[in-house]
Order: structure tokens, then sequence, then C-alpha cells
């Protein structure tokens, strides 16, 4: 067997411990504490566009566990103990997710700052991504702004038939039956993304309402948005913010939302996580959260093309 080397050279190697150093660094300069959540649980995301790896059962846990796509629901069950600002760095799993851009196991970081809004986050992560890559600016925009300037078409009132039009008038639909979200995110990983390549990092916020995942939602222009934001860097998605929902039965809606849509797609409905809604219950400070994808930063910082370039081994030689 000739695949047992790594796939990245001993420098690649030094310069993925360097970038985890200096991610450690900045949080240390800051006061933010690392925390180690598990990252095998009871409960998996119930989000339909997000599938956990499942671990079945063996002779330690009582009945299958998931491993985490995120730490965010042990990290907000240790917020809401008072933890205070806390970050994580480490593995997390989603099954289905291979490509140049993507490998079922890869390395986030998330960190939550308590009573912070969305601009003092978005600061803080601009300051760490440039930090690590030496970008010295980035720009913020709403998510109505980049497709009312990119594609003249309004994302927040459109109609699911104008955004299919829209959609084929520029790319290859034949075959595909979409919801609204469906093809909003259809224009956006095929127009608006592209678009980004050549200005740096842009953060994009005020996502659809229908968007909201666990951000909360709040009226603008008479429209309701989701307080959100993504980040680009160099035309790729990066991290991934919100303003915190803090509601445990909002929580509860949007997971019943979610098995809505999981049985109408044919996917295995999910147990909201009762932990979270009990820590919620106890009481989730104002907080804003973000995660990042650390092999997609060091890409950027290597001019790397692919994710295999950066990992030791991929999900082909694992």
């Amino acid at each position: 067997m000739s695949d047992w080397r790594p796939g990245i050279s001993r420098a690649v190697l030094g310069e993925r411990a360097r970038l985890l150093a200096s991610i450690r660094a900045f949080f240390a300069q800051r006061d933010v504490l690392e925390v180690d959540t598990p990252v095998l649980a009871s409960f998996g995301v119930t989000d339909p566009a997000i599938e956990p790896l499942v671990v079945g059962q063996g002779t330690s846990p009582a009945a299958a566990r998931f491993l985490q796509t995120s730490p965010e629901f042990a990290m907000k069950r240790l917020l809401a103990d008072g933890s205070g600002a806390i970050y994580q760095l480490g593995k997390v799993f989603r099954d289905g997710e291979v490509g140049g851009r993507h490998n079922p196991e890869f390395t986030m970081l998330e960190w939550y700052r308590p009573g912070w809004k969305l601009d003092e986050l978005i600061a803080e992560v601009g300051e760490l991504v440039s930090a690590c890559l030496a970008w010295q600016a980035w720009e913020v925009c709403s998510y109505r702004e980049l497709f009312l300037n990119l594609l003249d078409i309004d994302p927040l009132t459109a109609t699911r038939e104008s955004l299919a039009r829209a959609a084929g008038e520029r790319v290859d639909t034949t075959g595909l039956l979409l919801d609204r979200d469906g093809w909003l995110d259809l224009l956006m990983s095929h127009c608006v993304e592209p678009a980004l390549a050549g200005r740096g990092m842009v953060f994009v916020c005020d996502y659809p309402a229908s968007q909201a995942a666990l951000a909360r939602v709040v009226e603008r222009d008479g429209v309701r948005v989701a307080q959100r934001f993504e980040l680009f860097a160099g035309g790729m998605e990066l991290a991934n913010g919100y303003l915190e929902l803090l509601d445990p039965e909002q929580l509860r809606q949007r997971a019943q939302a979610d098995n809505r849509r999981r049985r109408q797609a044919g996917q295995d409905e999910r147990q909201l996580d009762p932990r979270l809604v009990a820590a919620m219950q106890a009481g989730l400070p104002d907080c804003s959260g973000v995660a990042l994808g650390v092999d997609r930063l060091l890409m950027l910082k290597l001019g790397a093309a692919t994710i295999g370039e950066v990992l030791p081994f991929d999900w082909s030689r694992s």
C-alpha cells in the first residue's frame, strides 16, 4: 500500500502547527478561555443541510451517538453556567462533505463573546484573519445589497418563481426542483460568491429570516432578516457568525420546522438536544458567536487550491 505517507510536506505540517499556535496566542492575549467539549454526543443537529456521522452501538455507548458537527451545543451549556468568553479549536465531522473545499473530518475554531453585538464580533474575526493572513482591511455589506448590485434581484422579496428564472438565466438548472431558499443558495454559490473572489475579506450580513438557523431575527426596512453574517475571503466561505438565539421556545419551533423539511426530503428526523433546551431555560447570556474553518484559513495562507493540500491525511488517506 503506497498511500500510508501523509499528503503534505514537513514544511506544510510546520505551517499548520504555527497557525494553530497563533490562534491560541490571539485568544490568550484577549483572555478568552480555551475549552474542550465532547466530540461524541447523544444528540445531533436538526438542520436538514447538515448531516452528522453516526457511531453505532458498541460495548460502551448505550445507544448510537453522533460525532459532533460543531461544538456549539456543549459550548452554550458552558456559557449558561457562567463560563464567560470561550473558544474551542478541534475536530468536527459532517457526512457527505467531500470535495475541493470539504473533508468529512475538519478543524473548526468556534468562539463566543457574552455581551457582544455582531459588529464587535465582525471586527474581532477581521482582526484574527488579518493577523493570520496579513490582510489589512475588510468590507461589510448586506446579503440584499450583494444580490441587488450583482444580480439586480431583491432576495428578501423575490418570489420562488422569479428566483428560479434568474437562476435559469445564469446556470444550467435542468431538472432542479428547489424551494425558495434552495434557489437563493444556488444563486449565492454560483453567481455571488465567485464575484467576491477579488475583494479580499467580505462580511455578508442580514441573511433572509428563513436562513436564521440559531440566530436572532429582526425587522429592517419592513423585512425580517437574520442577525448573522458569513465571511468570504478570496471568494471562499470562511466563517459563519450569529447574534445568538436566546429563547428556548423559538429554538423548539425552529427544530420542528427543520424536522418537517427533513421529512419532506426523506431524511431522518433528529431529536432536539434536551440539555441545550434546559441550558437556555436556565439562561443563556446575551452573546454572539462564530465558527471558522481552520483548514480553509490555512488554504488561503498557503495559496492551496484544495483542502487536501493542507491536511496530513485527507478522507482518501484516513
